[in-house]
């Protein structure tokens, strides 16, 4: 019997990348989502049938947050976060054989505004909003879910930086134009992890049973949306770049329909349980993480 994995919501840059990864390693990587050649969510014997003998399923699904949070999009970010998630936990529920680990995505956000210390596992204050709550109740919905035979891992994911996607894209267009300055005060903490570290803390887990609950997906070395800037265009050979006040953000955000929480909200976030259990990343700095996104060189 082949190796197989199940990866769900697989479709977005953090999804495409694991599945090119798990394929380099000779697994059968089954797919659900909303795409038609995809196992469907709305097919729960197909998902059953997937997960069956699988060594692991992994979560991304949820809409993008990149948008306007208007009612319509607050109720599909939301929905498509724990609807997803019990969709799985009914389906594991249902299997003979289930994969002895669930990992399932979840956000660095879920932590308050932080300029004045880090947030880890054991010591973070969870913070309010909107974002929060969403957090909250993905959180909630995915360990409500008892499963004796298979291990749960919620992933509270940083930013994630890579070559082919992610938030790398518009944050080179704004240093290329001559805006990389600052953003707002640039003293917001921008908590990041490399797309390449992702993919290994989650082997890491697969290998290492007597690990589970929650785990900060983040570097060990946040740097502020200053240092941001300023190593970007180091790494790009641009010296100067204007910086955006907050006022300016509002409204370039509200004309490209986001909003600017995903650049002025300050994550301090430290992967204290996966540097305890022994995690090495390879990617502990940004210099080092922006040198091989930019020029490709590790």
């Amino acid at each position: 019997m082949s190796k197989k994995i199940v990866l769900a919501g697989g479709t977005g840059f953090i999804g495409n990348y694991l599945e090119d990864q798990f394929h380099n390693l000779g697994y059968d990587v089954n797919i659900i989502s909303r795409q038609d050649y995809h196992i469907s969510w709305h097919n729960k014997a197909e998902i059953v049938e997937a997960l069956e003998h699988s060594e692991m399923l992994i979560n991304l699904a949820g809409k993008s947050v990149d948008c306007r949070y208007t009612d319509k999009n607050k109720r599909e970010i939301l929905s498509s976060r724990t609807e997803t998630t019990r969709i799985l936990g009914q389906a594991l529920m249902e299997c003979n054989n289930p994969p002895p680990l669930w990992i399932n995505s979840s956000t660095a956000t879920i932590y308050r505004h932080a300029e004045d210390r880090p947030m880890t596992e054991e010591s973070g204050e969870i913070g309010s909003g909107f974002s929060v709550d969403v957090a909250k109740q993905w959180e909630r919905a995915f360990f409500a879910f008892q499963l004796p035979s298979t291990r749960q891992a919620a992933l509270r994911i940083a930013i994630v930086l890579g070559e082919d996607g992610g938030v790398i894209a518009p944050f080179k267009n704004l240093v290329r134009f001559g805006l990389g300055g600052a953003q707002g005060s640039g003293n917001q903490k921008f908590s990041w992890i490399h797309i390449e570290d992702l993919f290994h803390i989650i082997r890491f887990l697969g290998e290492r049973e007597d690990l589970s609950g929650v785990f900060n997906c983040s570097a060990p070395h946040p740097v502020t949306n200053r240092e941001l800037m300023d190593q970007l265009r180091q790494a790009m050979n641009r010296r100067l770049g204007l910086p955006s006040p907050k006022w300016l953000l509002e409204i370039g955000a509200f004309l490209i329909q986001t909003e600017t929480e995903l650049i002025l909200k300050s994550r301090w976030v430290i992967p204290e349980r996966l540097e305890k259990a022994g995690y090495s990343f390879k990617y502990r700095t940004l210099d080092k993480a922006l040198r091989q996104i930019i020029q490709g060189s590790d």
